[in-house]
Order: C-alpha cells, then structure tokens, then sequence
C-alpha cells in the first residue's frame, strides 16, 4: 500500500469539529501475492508471467490470480523422474548381478571347504600309509584350508564392496527423487490462486527507470510483489497523528469520513486503535507522530485502498 499522508490538525469551533486529520483507505482483510521463490539447484530466480488477472476484477476463492511459464519446472520434473526410474533399473540389475556372483562364490566356498575335509580325512591316515604320502597329504591339507581362509576374505570383501556399490546407487537415486520432487513443487508454484474472495489491485515496481504495474509478458524476479487481492467489505483509514492533538483523541469516539476523490461521499466510522509509542518526525526530532486506525461503517465500491481520506474528529460532548 502508498505511504500515509502526515496529519494536518486543525482545530475549529462553532462546527463541531475538534480536529481534522489525513490518512488513507486500507482493506482490515487483504493478501500479497508475489512472485513464487523456486527450490533446487539450476533455478535462475526470474519467472515470465504467461496470465495475469485484470485489475479491479472481482475474485472467488480458489480462482487464477496468476500464471507463470512452468515450461522449464515441467521439463526439469521429467528429466529428474527418468533419472530416477534409471538409477532405480541399475539398483536391481546390481542387486542381480551381485546375486549371481555370491551364489556363485558361495559354491565355490562350499567346494573348498569339501575339499579341505577331504584332506583332513586323508591326514589322519598317516600311521597307515607311507611316510611321504603322509607329508604329500598334509601339504595339500595346507593348502586346501588356505585356499578357504582365502575365499572366506574375498567373499567378506566382496561383500562389502557390493553394499559401497548399492549404497552409491542409492544415494544418486534419492538424489534424483527428491530434484523431481522439488521441480514438481516448482511446478505447482507457477499457478497462484486466490486464498479468499476479494478484489484484485495490482502493485505499482520499479521497472525501466519508472514505477509501472506487471503485465503479461514481463519477466519478473523471485519475491517481487505484483498484487494483493482486497476484501472490500470492510475498510479503515490509516492516519498519522501529530503529538499535540492526542489530547482531543478517544478511542471509541465517532468520527466522518470524506474521500477527497469523491467529496459527496461521507462515511461514518470511529476510532479504533490509538499507539502508544509515537515515531519521531522527519522535521524535528522534537516531535512525534502517532499511528491511529479508524474503522468505517458499511461497505462502499467507492472505498479502494490507498485513496485520501479525510477524518473530522467531532468535538467532544459537553
């Protein structure tokens, strides 16, 4: 919304005004809208606005407020989604191929081992057989046992390396799930629908050296506001107050309303907020401003946010 005019009191006699003060029109219910900031790597934080609601067009919960290009979010879901798909097929063709080859390493652990028993068994034969047989059988008892000892470490390491070998497929897959996650949440970003009924008033941003409102087109950066959506049944008035007319001011008190746009429009309200704290004016240090919030009764389609209104504080009863 515009910055609020600075108060200028005046205090009359004889017409039942106390003071006059200067504010301006703000919705009580109101919602920003700005431009979606993208999560993930590779975003490049500017958006192209493919539809934008006309300003002052009534909206309903739940409808368009405004679209941008999701070309590049939808084509980054895809890519990031067959990715995934394939680091999935390579987990199950690894998980296959590391089965074959332990059931494989397996068999020949197992004909080791067979071996080695049978050794054994020839060993203790030797009171009966010739002593260099004896020694011929022990050695190749030696060197079955070792032959297992060997194919039980290989085994163990092969084991290993093939768990390293998944988990690295894992985490690349998890990896690309979670990119295609956030391009679909990008996705979704690019369509922002309206949160309450209301009207749509665009914002005015610096754009080309001049203030101007976003059009259809325009390529816009991440965080910029484009537009609020107002509830127009219920406004209020804004106004700054200098520090020396606090006195004639009471919460509660009725107040009129005149819209300097439409000077026959008169509008009653009262004052609903006072601060406590007052601000320090930019002509002295030596004097301060306070926030006052008046609320105006009934509804009005000439009631827009951010028009002049002036507020006549009636004199106090005697």
């Amino acid at each position: 919304m515009a910055g609020i005019a600075f108060t200028a009191g005046v205090h009359a006699s004889g017409n039942g005004i106390a003071l006059r003060l200067h504010g301006s029109i703000e919705p009580v219910r109101s919602h920003g809208v700005v431009v979606p900031r993208l999560t993930g790597s590779g975003n490049t934080g500017t958006l192209v606005i493919v539809h934008l609601v006309k300003p002052g067009t009534r909206v309903k919960r739940g409808d368009l407020l405004i679209e941008f290009d999701r070309q590049a979010q939808l084509k980054a879901a895809n890519d990031r989604q067959a990715e995934y798909r394939d680091f999935v097929e390579q987990i199950n063709r690894k998980r296959g191929e590391q089965l074959t080859a332990s059931a494989h390493g397996e068999a020949e652990l197992k004909t080791a081992e067979n071996a080695a028993r049978s050794a054994e068994l020839e060993v203790q034969k030797k009171d009966v057989v010739p002593p260099i047989t004896a020694e011929q059988n022990q050695l190749t008892l030696d060197e079955a046992r070792a032959k297992v000892l060997q194919l039980r470490r290989t085994f163990e390491l092969r084991r290993k390396a093939d768990v390293a070998d998944i988990r690295a497929l894992e985490i690349q897959r998890d990896r690309a799930l979670n990119a295609a996650k956030h391009a679909e949440s990008n996705a979704e970003k690019m369509r922002v629908l309206s949160p309450i009924d209301g009207m749509v008033v665009l914002k005015s941003t610096w754009k080309n050296g001049v203030m101007g409102e976003v059009q259809e087109g325009e390529e816009v950066r991440a965080g910029l506001g484009v537009l609020d959506v107002v509830d127009s049944s219920a406004m209020r008035v804004r106004a700054k107050v200098n520090q020396a007319d606090i006195p004639v001011l009471r919460v509660g008190a009725p107040v009129r309303i005149v819209l300097d746009s439409y000077p026959s429009k008169t509008f009653t309200g009262r004052l609903e907020q006072l601060s406590q704290i007052g601000s320090v004016s930019q002509m002295s240090n030596r004097i301060r401003s306070f926030l006052a919030i008046f609320s105006i009764e009934g509804s009005d389609p000439h009631l827009m946010p951010d028009l002049a209104a002036a507020i006549d504080v009636a004199e106090p009863s005697r």
